[in-house]
């Protein structure tokens, strides 16, 4: 078959469906076959139980020297094991931000530029609103930032890190982010290892929009390489990554067989075949062992959310999406004779897939939280089929039309409230009701979902029929060339950025395990769609990712 548009043959006859040339799955068997277990004995075991214990210590704040503590706690972040010392860590910060905000005892350092902008980052990402005027102290006269800061490699850096964590109307951090941008850009080449590699890191991807465990992989070599880290500390982190990665072997292991059981690669031979970048896209949604369940749940539904994706947009025709549809909207089985046979499979397995999701929380008496998520699905449906009904009309919608549509269909409301539902008792059902409301910190991760995959993918998309994305509805109604929609829309990703800054201030309006999941489904979208659609085209930053975390293992 070619990549044009195809034609091809249902029961009924001849029509024309909108089919794609998708990658094939490029993992086969890879996770096939159950990891080997877990080589560490009682005596690695207990060592690990003490290196944790000697971490938490560590982490006792002494405001005789608050710089050494904020150096801790953010080697603790980078190297993957703060969710072992969440309230070590916010009792630390919360202490650190009552002595600066009060001035108590500061310190020389203090005044320098790494010291202040690691303080910044830090307390404005766990929602301590503090000042960014703040760095006023390292301009000159003029209103520039000093000149002499250049020569401070490490603090402009950091200041480049913190500037990430702007406000609307911030100007000062705008502004930190050019200069610093620009001079890291130079320094890069003129600076040794490790400090090249984490300037590149962060150029590529500064932390705010980095999945915690991809830094984790790559800062254990480079706080390895600093003569000034803590063994215990490097020891703790490694043996820590060793467990986790085990375990995600052994989830993605077991929905794999699942998937194979499925059989998608002959049933949806039409969809995109990519169980495990969807595995890896819920990873990166949330990691720790406490979420394992979760996470299966999340995963299944992403894949057979990407597979409605494809019948929606690249498989079904007018009249069988709506039935699809009605069928959704009933939730029973019973429904399943009306669909074509294609559609009965998914059908079916997506009801067992929420039932048996159903069955284990009703044991907690958490059943509510099923049917919020099933109700989520049924808006996404609904969402795929107003999109369907555009293109089945050849309507090309306003701008203002468009993105209530889109930012549903793009599905991080549907997979924001899914990742709730094996979450702790901390989510409650007003957190699911706040979600489900679609506030502002979730309409940003939508915008940035949307808009990202819009600008990356609708070439290919236009091809071979499909709705019209963000960038033709924006060019049609303004009469805009591609590169001005393009250039909108990426301010208009900075800017839900930005929401997302501010939705993590205290008082939060949900809880912060809560914002989390949805502040890292944006993160993905900054890994997986950056310069490619690296999810629908199996790209090179989905596959080097999915091997760092589940492949390449880490020397003890």
């Amino acid at each position: 078959m070619s990549s044009e548009n195809l034609v091809a043959l249902s029961q009924d006859g001849m029509e024309n469906r909108h089919l794609a040339n998708f990658n094939p799955d490029v993992w086969g068997n890879t996770f096939l076959a159950p990891p080997p277990e877990l080589d560490m004995d009682d005596i690695t075991q207990l060592q690990y139980e003490e290196l944790k214990e000697q971490v938490r210590r560590m982490l006792v704040p002494s405001m005789d020297n608050p710089s050494k503590i904020l150096d801790l706690i953010d080697a603790v972040q980078c190297l993957g094991v703060a969710y072992h010392f969440e309230k070590e860590i916010e009792d630390a910060l919360q202490i650190i931000y009552h002595h600066h905000c009060n001035h108590v005892q500061v310190d020389d350092d203090d005044d320098d530029l790494y010291t202040t902008a690691v303080r910044f980052r830090l307390l404005r990402e766990h929602g301590f609103n503090v000042d960014c005027e703040t760095f006023n102290k390292f301009k000159d006269e003029e209103g520039e930032f000093k000149q002499s800061l250049i020569s401070d490699v490490k603090g402009m850096l950091e200041l480049y890190e913190a500037a990430h964590f702007l406000l609307h109307g911030e100007s000062i951090l705008e502004e930190a982010l050019s200069f610093t941008k620009f001079h890291l850009k130079l320094a890069e080449t003129e600076v040794d290892y490790p400090l090249s590699t984490q300037i590149a890191n962060a150029l590529n991807r500064p932390l705010r929009k980095s999945l915690p465990r991809l830094v984790a992989k790559s800062f254990i070599s480079i706080y390895e390489g600093c003569g000034t880290h803590d063994q215990n500390l490097l020891k703790f982190a490694k043996l820590d990554f060793k467990i986790l990665q085990h375990l995600h072997k052994k989830e993605i292991h077991e929905l794999t067989r699942w998937w194979k059981g499925l059989d998608v690669s002959t049933n949806f031979s039409f969809a995109r075949d990519r169980l495990v970048e969807g595995y890896f896209w819920m990873l990166g949604v949330y990691f720790e062992p406490r979420y394992s369940i979760a996470r299966t749940f999340a995963t299944k539904l992403i894949a057979l959310l990407s597979i409605l994706d494809d019948i929606y947009d690249a498989y079904g025709t007018y009249e069988e999406l709506e039935i699809l549809t009605k069928a959704i909207h009933r939730w029973d089985i019973n429904c399943i004779d009306q669909l074509p046979d294609y559609m009965k499979l998914w059908y079916r397995e997506a009801l067992n897939v929420y039932k048996d999701m159903e069955d284990l929380m009703s044991k907690e008496g958490k059943a509510y939280r099923v049917q919020f998520a099933i109700d989520a699905m049924k808006r996404q449906s609904q969402a795929f089929y107003e999109e369907a009904k555009w293109l089945h009309e050849n309507y090309i919608p306003t701008v203002e039309e468009y993105m209530p549509i889109a930012l549903m269909s793009c599905g991080y409301m549907n997979l924001t409230i899914a990742s709730f539902v094996g979450m702790e008792d901390a989510i409650t059902k007003e957190t699911f009701i706040w979600a489900f409301n679609h506030p502002k910190i979730l309409r940003a991760s939508s915008a940035i979902c949307r808009l990202m995959s819009d600008i990356v993918s609708h070439k290919f998309e236009q091809e071979r029929g499909h709705v019209s994305s963000a960038v033709e509805c924006y060019m049609k109604q303004y009469g805009a060339s591609m590169q001005a929609a393009h250039d909108e829309f990426l301010k208009q990703v900075n800017d839900a950025w930005k929401d997302i800054n501010e939705g993590f201030l205290k008082p939060m309006a949900a809880p912060a395990s809560a914002l989390n999941r949805i502040l890292n489904l944006a993160r993905v979208m900054d890994l997986y769609y950056k310069r490619e659609d690296a999810y629908t085209l199996a790209g090179d930053s989905a596959k080097t990712s999915i091997t760092a975390l589940l492949i390449d293992s880490i020397p003890i």
